[in-house]
């Protein structure tokens, strides 16, 4: 029914503003708490055994949605509801700003992937704050995305004002330095540049702080990912989240002609699996279990999830697979996760971690 009208209807609309019906929709369903827990009981349910430890935490299904989606802190609470085991909002940045010039979204639905070059528009970390404190959790993980202001002078001054607004108010905190659509972001991600960052970001945050992670691009080279590894152990950072969107259009089966139409930006969904994979498996033979892995990139089915949690990754992540697959898409991906678990021989999920690594 969902891929029927997304076919028929929702690609004929555009991108962004598809995205932002959905957030109005999800945001009058936010406030009906009776509707989520509703929803929650019908659909949003992870199966038994799917429950993962991770971060000082249990996460009831390893599946969380990717920065991106709720920019604004807005509508987690109505997300949650529909199985997913936990919710990053953001990017966030200390001050509000409007992003890049529309149009700024474009599917390629031949690849079922997206490009983006949103800019980080959001309304700032001060209204984040504020919504953060406001909403119910009810339980739900939720973990804030932070990023650089476009027109901020001082990069390091700038993170730690997000993070004094917004560090006490996560589950766990994510310093991007990786979205390929604000200038100069990615010359974070050399380790001469990161680590004071990241330094004044973990003494922002004070010794109560929540898990601290850095998130990074698939684009980097292999010898510059073993750098970021080594400084995120260094550091005692709680984990890696990888990896962001690509600007790379190689392997891609829609048109020269739409490729070149939809323009700069970053790439999301299945092209970007098999570098999301080599990352996560050269971050695993790196750090070993001294860093929690977020994999992202190309999460479309439950053989995907089950893969990446195989190949070391604690808790995996998506936003491209819920633009195609529709409101159940979670749900479908934990039934068949489940069914997988039920088949495998392994007593839980969190027993799958790794395991391909043993």
């Amino acid at each position: 029914m969902y891929d029927l009208l997304l076919r028929r209807v929702l690609l004929h609309v555009e991108a962004e503003t598809a995205h932002d019906w959905t957030i109005r929709l999800l945001a009058r369903l936010a406030r009906q708490p009776a509707l989520v827990a509703l929803i929650r009981r019908l659909v949003g349910r992870p199966g038994d055994g799917l429950a993962v430890h991770a971060l000082g935490r249990t996460f009831p299904s390893p599946i969380g949605l990717a920065a991106g989606f709720d920019k604004d802190a807005a509508v987690f609470p109505a997300l949650a509801a529909f199985g997913f085991g936990f919710v990053e909002v953001g990017t966030i940045t200390a001050e509000g700003q409007p992003g890049n010039p529309t149009p700024r979204m474009v599917r390629l639905p031949a690849d079922d992937a997206l490009i983006n070059r949103m800019g980080f528009n959001n309304e700032g970390s001060a209204r984040a704050a504020a919504r953060l404190r406001s909403h119910p959790r009810a339980g739900q993980i939720v973990g804030v995305n932070i990023g650089k202001t476009k027109t901020a002078t001082d990069a390091i001054e700038d993170y730690r004002t997000s993070t004094r607004r917004l560090g006490a108010l996560a589950d766990y905190l994510v310093v991007n330095v990786s979205s390929p659509n604000t200038p100069g972001l990615r010359d974070l991600q050399a380790v001469e540049s990161l680590r004071p960052l990241l330094e004044a970001v973990l003494d922002e945050a004070g010794p109560d702080r929540p898990p601290v992670l850095v998130k990074i691009a698939p684009d980097l080279a292999d010898a510059d990912v073993d750098a970021v590894a080594d400084l995120a152990v260094d550091l005692d950072l709680d984990g890696i989240i990888a990896t962001n969107t690509t600007i790379a259009r190689t392997g891609l089966r829609s048109a020269p002609s739409a490729i070149a139409a939809a323009g700069a930006g970053g790439l999301s969904g299945p092209p970007v699996r098999d570098r999301a994979i080599e990352i996560l498996e050269r971050l695993a033979e790196r750090v070993g279990d001294r860093l929690v892995l977020i994999s992202v990139g190309g999460i479309a089915d439950a053989a995907d999830v089950w893969n990446r949690l195989a190949a070391g990754a604690s808790l995996v992540q998506t936003y491209t697979g819920l633009v195609y697959g529709g409101p159940l898409f979670v749900r479908r991906l934990n039934r068949a996760l489940a069914g997988r678990l039920a088949a495998s021989g392994f007593d839980t999920l969190q027993d799958v971690i790794g395991s391909a690594r043993n």
